[in-house]
């Protein structure tokens, strides 16, 4: 392992020999022991390559089918570069124990007591490092993969990012996701207090290896992400599908409004001949529906010019705050704000036109 003599001895002023992760330390001179402390003081891991060049660059490859991407993707698609890099990831360990009292819903009319306790190991990992550019926020560790840190070998083989971000902010996010998953083990409908422990609780880096691919696709560029220890493509941008982004928005607006019109007349009419007074939550099932297929056929079309696929394991990890997307548009739209709507309407029927045009 590497060794730096930066490190003073407080007692006699003695440079004194540090191996990488250690936390106590001899003076070689007078003796006396001492705690390090600080970002140089944490454990530090790596995780080998198991995949090589070639089986990535197939990877890759595979990358480029798929409905929603151009169509000739495949064919066009030249691929500049492909390097290995190292991402540092925070891993934070610990024994989670919580009580949460409160009420929760037996039926809709009435509550009963609960109270919930929570006593599990967990572990969080994020990226200690603006990976906007790469997508993987967040790898698989499992204790089996994790060896000891050998820089000189891992910068020989690959480029290494160091961490930038606040080993302090990587705690207060583990335990906010440590809190929210908690909290999802027992929900409850009110809550009069709760309170979460966090024993035995260990904060490392671990850097994993990610395959870079980077490729151009007429004269513009874009770059896939490839998972070094199984292979699997993590993250990657490809050109959308003209004729797949016209048929989304089509389906999408045919289909909601078909469903938003004579599915709520439906519907109404259905609760009007009927005697339960607690049935009329049901007439607005085809509105949500009808609004939820027009914005995901909008959103197929508005979006799709670039496709970024991302695995759903690589996100970073919930911590039970922030929203938005397709719910927060929606909501947006029920609370009276037709500004979205309006711009997605004008947005679709410009292009139908479009096409027509093309036609004659």
């Amino acid at each position: 392992m590497d060794k730096t003599t930066g490190l003073t001895c407080p007692e006699c002023s003695g440079l004194v020999p540090l191996k990488e992760g250690d936390r106590i330390i001899t003076c070689p001179y007078c003796g006396v022991h001492a705690l390090v402390q600080g970002e140089q003081g944490l454990r530090r891991w790596q995780v080998s390559r198991r995949v090589e060049r070639d089986a990535a660059l197939q990877a890759v490859k595979g990358f480029f089918s798929g409905i929603k991407k151009a169509r000739d993707l495949k064919k066009e698609a030249q691929i500049s570069d492909m390097f290995l890099i190292y991402l540092p990831y925070w891993r934070v360990q610990a024994d989670v124990a919580g009580w949460r009292f409160g009420r929760k819903k037996v039926d809709k009319d009435s509550t009963k007591p609960v109270e919930a306790e929570i006593l599990e190991q967990m572990h969080w990992n994020d990226a200690a490092l603006d990976v906007s550019e790469y997508g993987v926020h967040q790898v698989t560790l499992a204790k089996d993969m994790l060896e000891p840190y050998h820089s000189e070998a891992l910068h020989a083989e690959a480029l290494v990012f160091e961490p930038t971000e606040s080993h302090t902010d990587a705690r207060e996010e583990a335990h906010d996701n440590f809190v929210y998953r908690g909290r999802m083990k027992e929900s409850l409908t009110k809550t009069y207090f709760e309170k979460f422990h966090f024993l035995s609780e260990t904060l490392s880096i671990v850097y994993y290896p990610l395959w870079v691919a980077r490729y151009s696709y007429h004269k513009r560029h874009y770059q896939v992400v490839v998972d070094g220890v199984n292979g699997d493509v993590l993250y990657g941008k490809a050109p959308g599908n003209i004729f797949y982004r016209a048929a989304a928005l089509v389906a999408g607006l045919a289909a909601g409004n078909f469903i938003l019109v004579n599915g709520t007349l439906a519907m109404g009419a259905a609760f009007a001949e009927s005697s339960d007074s607690d049935g009329g939550w049901l007439v607005l099932a085809p509105i949500v529906i009808g609004i939820g297929l027009i914005i995901a056929g909008y959103r197929a079309f508005r979006y799709g010019e670039e496709v970024e696929q991302i695995e759903g394991k690589v996100k970073k990890a919930a911590t039970g705050k922030g929203g938005g997307g397709s719910q927060g548009m929606i909501k947006s739209l029920m609370s009276g704000n037709t500004d979205d709507l309006e711009s997605m309407m004008k947005t679709g029927m410009s292009f139908i036109d479009e096409l027509q045009e093309m036609q004659k």
